[in-house]
């Protein structure tokens, strides 16, 4: 029973969108006149990828509907069916829920399904994370294309915005709020040092670092090439290094990386790999250590905020913005250890960090709220940029 509230549905399909979705959730959960709605599908599901549902649980949720998405195959033709599955269940789903305004995060496959059947069915859209650069993958046409299915956008930086723009989209719908992942930095009682290291599983060393590094999506089989040399440059530092990697997600090839990986952990003792750490070990152990390595976008949107360095490999994360405790290394294992050894110089300080100040999710809630009513948004034109560009 809702008294009248409009719905608001978010889908997660993933330990990464749900980590940053919580606070955005919490806040349209707590503002009056709107009602929460959430969708689970995709990785959730899956034990091989820690069987995150149960962190949905864990974080105070309940979860309206089910979209189980995932075929036992990485291949590009497998993440193709799965597409198509999802966009039958999340139909299903969406006729079932009857909701006001669905809300999408970023690039992956399960958003991409889920906007796909919101828009075909006439529901208005929201979509966090449009405008972003990732040249390395593929998630780069499925988030744009994302964008052009929305009809309401909330980005992490002015160069989204600007963007958007480019792709047609009015500036009155593009609000810059930042990045919703640095809330939880900021509202998190995050653990200490000791208390990381017994829940991870492997207490601290020395020298310690964070590792992920996911599937490099849109050149095929370049992705276990270039994970072979991160593991070369690692192998040359001092034993004494503790590593803590998290293994990739769902794309292409993300299971033979994970095989790699984790046969990497074995062989080491000042190694482990974990399926997922959740939010608060992740962020906490983030909060430690003394590098991220690896290609994930939590390296450029999050680290920042704890002033610690980042290492991040290849093209995955190719254009977008970087404080300047973000270090880039070509994936070849000559360039990474001077990345490694160029981030251990500057060591942990203060960073700017370009995606925001921890207050995006009130931003977001206020605007959704203040929204009179959603179903005039699903009327778009082709913003014409000014003469001279896009004016942010």
């Amino acid at each position: 029973m809702n008294n009248g509230a409009r719905k608001i549905c978010f889908v997660t399909g993933s330990r990464a969108d749900f980590g940053l979705l919580v606070w955005p959730m919490r806040a349209i959960r707590a503002t009056p006149g709107l009602t929460l709605q959430l969708v689970a599908t995709g990785m959730h599901f899956a034990p091989e990828f820690g069987y995150t549902f149960n962190a949905i649980r864990d974080e105070g949720f309940e979860v309206d509907a089910r979209v189980e998405t995932l075929l036992s195959s990485d291949t590009g033709a497998g993440v193709a069916k799965s597409v198509g599955l999802g966009v039958i269940g999340f139909a299903d789903t969406f006729t079932r829920l009857q909701p006001d305004l669905v809300v999408v995060l970023g690039d992956r496959f399960e958003m991409f399904a889920a906007a796909q059947a919101a828009m075909f069915m006439r529901l208005p859209m929201a979509h966090l994370f449009g405008g972003d650069v990732t040249e390395g993958a593929v998630d780069e046409s499925t988030r744009h294309a994302i964008s052009k299915m929305s009809h309401l956008h909330f980005t992490s930086n002015q160069g989204s915005t600007r963007r958007l723009m480019q792709l047609g989209e009015h500036p009155s719908r593009i609000h810059t709020i930042g990045s919703v992942g640095i809330d939880a930095i900021k509202h998190l009682d995050l653990m200490n040092r000791d208390d990381i290291g017994g829940a991870i599983g492997m207490p601290l060393g020395e020298r310690n670092a964070l590792i992920t590094f996911h599937p490099v999506t849109v050149e095929a089989g370049r992705s276990a090439a270039e994970l072979d040399e991160l593991f070369a440059a690692l192998s040359t530092l001092d034993p004494a290094f503790r590593f803590v990697f998290t293994l990739a997600n769902a794309d292409a090839e993300g299971r033979a990386l994970n095989a790699g990986i984790e046969a990497f952990a074995a062989s080491r003792p000042n190694t482990i790999a974990v399926a997922s750490l959740g939010q608060l070990r992740y962020l906490s152990l983030m909060s430690q250590v003394d590098l991220v390595i690896g290609n994930s976008s939590s390296g450029l949107l999050e680290a920042p905020s704890f002033g610690v360095p980042t290492v991040d490999i290849g093209d995955r994360q190719k254009g977008r913005e970087r404080a300047a405790s973000v270090f880039h290394a070509a994936p070849e294992r000559g360039a990474i250890a001077t990345a490694i050894a160029a981030g251990l110089a500057r060591g942990r300080q203060a960073a700017v960090n370009p995606y925001g100040d921890g207050e995006s999710s009130r931003r977001f809630a206020e605007i959704i709220a203040g929204i009179p009513d959603f179903r005039p948004l699903l009327v778009k034109g082709f913003y014409e940029l000014p003469p001279g560009g896009a004016q942010a």
